[in-house]
């Protein structure tokens, strides 16, 4: 079988996101989309409930399994036994960042994991994770950025956190 890892921190998971992983899964037998647990970063959402939004929002796509993992991912990915790791691509600029990390990840591994690129789609090309957040924050109209199901939960994370600012 072939399988293939989509690792990321999916806070929260865009239509490019998705636009990757409906791809990829038409490219490998199984892809893994694997949410990272960065102890350096402050998400909006936990690690938990990061992989439950992707299991509903990917339901309906049968070779895509949702799991986190902490640490290197040459580690989480010899653990599963699986050497592609996918990546998205927007702009120049994230292959210039991208391209590092897959060399690194290449070196380290000993040359095990190897990194496949896909381009966001055009309509797509614009959508961050954090761009999303940031119109969210201040009450702009996320509809385009992600399913309605996110949407409603980004918009309630944010009404949580200005509440208690008050």
């Amino acid at each position: 079988m072939h399988a293939a890892i989509y690792p990321g921190s999916f806070d929260p998971v865009t239509f490019g996101h998705l636009d990757i992983i409906n791809r990829a899964a038409e490219m490998f037998d199984e892809v893994i989309v694997s949410v990272l647990d960065n102890c350096n970063k402050t998400p909006l959402f936990s690690v938990e409930e990061r992989v439950n939004i992707l299991k509903k929002a990917t339901e309906d796509i049968p070779n895509i399994r949702v799991e986190s993992f902490s640490g290197l991912l040459i580690d989480y990915a010899k653990s599963i036994d699986v050497n592609i790791a996918i990546r998205g691509l927007r702009a120049i600029t994230d292959f210039e960042y991208e391209l590092q990390i897959a060399q690194t990840n290449k070196l380290l591994s000993g040359g095990a994991l190897d990194t496949i690129f896909l381009t966001t789609s055009l309509e797509y090309a614009y959508l961050s994770s954090s761009g999303v957040k940031e119109i969210a924050y201040f009450n702009g109209d996320i509809s385009k950025c992600v399913p309605d199901f996110v949407a409603d939960m980004v918009y309630e994370k944010y009404r949580h956190k200005n509440d208690k600012r008050g």
